[in-house]
C-alpha cells in the first residue's frame, strides 16, 4: 500500500534529509541547554547553555540528515528495485541504513544495528498501518441517526393550545360554541315561562 501523504521517490529524499536536520537540531538543542546551564559557573549560565548549543546541535542534526538521506536514497533503491511501494521497503531500507552506518565497527555491532532499525522500522510501520486501517473503518460507519421521542404536551400547553384560535379550531370550534349559547338559550327561556306554571293536557 503506497504513502500518498510523502512525496515522489526523487524529492523524497530531500525533503526526509531536511526533515531530519530539523529534527536532530531541535532535539539537540533541547539535550544540550540544560546541560550547558548546569555545567557553566553562575553568573554566566545563560551564555554557557547558548554556547552548547550552538556547538553541538548541529552536528546531531547532521547525524539525523546523514541517516534520514541514507534511509530515503536505500528506500527509493528497494522501490525501484521492486516496483511496488509497500512497508517492506521501509523495512529493508531501515535496516541497510543501520548496517552501513556501523560498518565500521565490525560485523558483530553490525549485524545488531541492522536488526535493531529493521525492528524499530517494523514496529514504525505496522503503527501506521494500524491507525490507517482504523481511521478507514471510522470514515465508513454510517452515523448513527438518534431519533427525539415525542414531548408530551403539558396542561398548560393545551390550555394555551384551545384558547389559541386556528384554521381547525374555526370549523369545529365554532359548531360547538353555537351548540352550547343555543342550549344556554333554551335554558333561558324557559325561566321566562309566566308564573304560575299552566298544565295544560289535551
Amino acid at each position: 500500500m503506497a504513502d500518498l501523504q510523502r512525496d515522489p521517490c526523487p524529492d523524497r529524499i530531500i525533503q526526509d534529509t531536511g526533515g531530519a536536520f530539523g529534527m536532530g537540531a531541535i532535539g539537540g538543542s533541547v539535550f544540550h541547554f540544560p546541560k550547558g546551564l548546569y555545567n557553566s559557573p553562575r553568573g554566566s549560565r545563560f551564555q554557557g547553555g547558548a554556547q552548547a548549543v550552538r556547538m553541538n546541535a548541529p552536528r546531531v542534526g547532521g547525524s539525523f540528515a546523514v541517516w534520514g538521506g541514507l534511509f530515503s536514497t536505500l528506500d527509493c533503491a528497494f522501490v525501484y528495485a521492486r516496483q511496488k511501494e509497500d512497508p517492506w521497503n521501509s523495512i529493508l531500507a531501515g535496516g541497510a541504513t543501520g548496517g552501513l552506518l556501523s560498518l565500521r565497527q565490525g560485523f558483530g555491532p553490525m549485524g545488531r544495528a541492522v536488526m535493531i532499525s529493521a525492528t524499530l522500522l517494523a514496529l514504525m510501520e505496522g503503527v501506521g498501518i494500524t491507525l490507517t486501517k482504523m481511521s478507514a473503518q471510522q470514515d465508513q460507519m454510517p452515523p448513527v441517526m438518534v431519533e427525539e421521542a415525542p414531548m408530551a404536551p403539558q396542561m398548560g400547553d393545551q390550555a394555551q393550545q384551545g384558547a389559541a384560535p386556528s384554521w381547525f379550531g374555526g370549523l369545529f370550534g365554532a359548531k360547538k360554541e353555537e351548540v352550547k349559547s343555543y342550549v344556554k338559550d333554551e335554558v333561558l327561556e324557559s325561566f321566562d315561562s309566566p308564573m304560575p306554571p299552566t298544565f295544560d293536557y289535551k
